[in-house]
């Protein structure tokens, strides 16, 4: 079981702006909240998101070697569809809009989501084969 993961972002408050909103969402609750990060948990699992003095690059680039994207489960494909709606106002868009909800193949209905500071996130509803 994955214990926990952290990331480290250049804005803190963009990161809570957005992360925490999509957390929230999916039942996630603040874990633990520092000058520098926030963490949310659900379960024995919890996310970290940190301004760390110790960054090298100003930016996240996905397509450079190490984290991609998180995908997480959504209860259903309604339930995908309204985080996507509701992603613009925290600071979210759709990727890959011409090929949504099948960005991942037919038999997949999810949604990739990108923040302004470029961290990818994937919505996958658990009722689709």
């Amino acid at each position: 079981m994955l214990h926990h993961v952290e990331i480290w972002v250049p804005d803190l408050g963009r990161a809570v702006g957005s992360f925490g909103w999509l957390l929230g969402a999916l039942g996630y609750t603040v874990f633990q909240s520092w000058g520098s990060g926030c963490s949310w948990r659900l379960g024995a699992t919890y996310l970290v998101v940190e301004e760390s003095s110790a960054l090298t690059a100003g930016e996240h680039d996905r397509c450079r070697p190490g984290l991609n994207h998180l995908a997480f489960h959504v209860e259903d494909s309604g339930a995908v569809d309204a985080l996507v709606a509701e992603a613009p106002a925290h600071g979210w868009s759709l990727m890959f809009p011409d090929r949504h909800p099948h960005a991942g193949g037919e038999q997949t209905y999810a949604a990739y989501l990108e923040n302004t500071d470029g961290f990818e996130v994937e919505l996958v509803a658990i009722d689709t084969p």
